[in-house]
């Protein structure tokens, strides 16, 4: 059974307390965009995992593997399984890609077992493995905040293009949130760019992002490609969570595509594409 794990841009991210469990409350706008993993699991005689990059490992660090050990263990599986998986989202980008690999796991699971599970059973099964997988179940445009456990969805009246831009080197997550000042982050108007989509205004000023922060400390190829990018006067940017990922957004398709051209043969993973907006999985 194939699924498609699509990675996410965060159009803005709010990160604003520490808990006393040591995770941080944060408050993101989170979108889907047409860009995806290629997930196939199937029942079979014993266990294996075949994916098109040598140097991805399934192991007890891989988020397909954890998020089928929480299944297996919640409802009585004792299966082996046939699991293919051809990775196109680049590792530590900021856009998601290992959190939709557990998402897109946990979709086929339901459809091979017929499992009933309800909307926030699902959350609950998501947060287990990361706090971007219950976003990525989804797959909507939405508010995501607490841990990742509260979303939001919501209409975008328009349509946009987006340019993806990633320098070689990726930042990890947790040195991210561990290099993060949160009195000199930034710290956006959440629900300001939320009524900006909605209504279809302008979202000239309204992104931001907190990580930017400790990312532009532990990555200068990172302020490289968004000054390049800023450069060109085109849409709004913006780097996608924790980065290293830098994005360009705008509704005129023209413009960003021919954008892309401009960065080929750059040394940067340079990807065109657009942003999901249609209902699944609610």
């Amino acid at each position: 059974m194939k699924d498609r794990a699509y990675a996410k841009i965060n159009l803005s991210l709010d990160v604003f307390n520490i808990r006393e469990d040591g995770y941080h409350d944060l408050s993101s706008i989170m979108l889907p965009i047409d860009f995806y993993d290629e997930l196939e699991i199937n029942i079979a005689t014993q266990d294996s995992f075949v994916c098109d990059k040598s140097f991805i490992r399934y192991n007890e660090h891989n988020s397909i593997y954890k998020m089928i050990s929480i299944l297996k263990e919640r409802y009585g599986i004792s299966d082996h399984h046939e699991i293919k998986l051809k990775k196109v989202v680049p590792m530590q980008a900021g856009l998601g890609g290992g959190t939709a690999d557990a998402a897109s796991t946990l979709r086929i699971f339901e459809k091979l077992y017929d499992l009933d599970i309800d909307r926030q059973e699902a959350i609950e099964i998501c947060t287990k493995v990361g706090a971007d997988v219950p976003f990525n179940y989804f797959n909507v445009p939405a508010v995501v905040a607490g841990i990742g456990d509260v979303i939001e969805p919501f209409e975008i009246k328009k349509r946009y293009y987006v340019l993806l831009v990633k320098p070689r080197s990726g930042i990890s997550t947790k040195a991210a949130y561990e290099t993060l000042d949160m009195e000199i982050c930034d710290h956006p108007d959440i629900q300001a760019l939320r009524k900006a989509l909605e209504n279809g205004e302008s979202l000239k000023g309204l992104l931001g992002n907190s990580l930017e922060q400790p990312a532009l400390i532990l990555n200068d190829d990172i302020r490289r490609v968004k000054e390049e990018l800023s450069s060109y006067g085109v849409g709004e940017v913006l780097m996608s969570g924790s980065g290293s990922t830098v994005f360009c957004i705008d509704e005129d398709f023209d413009k960003i595509r021919k954008l892309s051209y401009c960065f080929r043969g750059s040394g940067n993973y340079v990807r065109f594409t657009k942003i999901l907006s249609s209902k699944r999985h609610l």
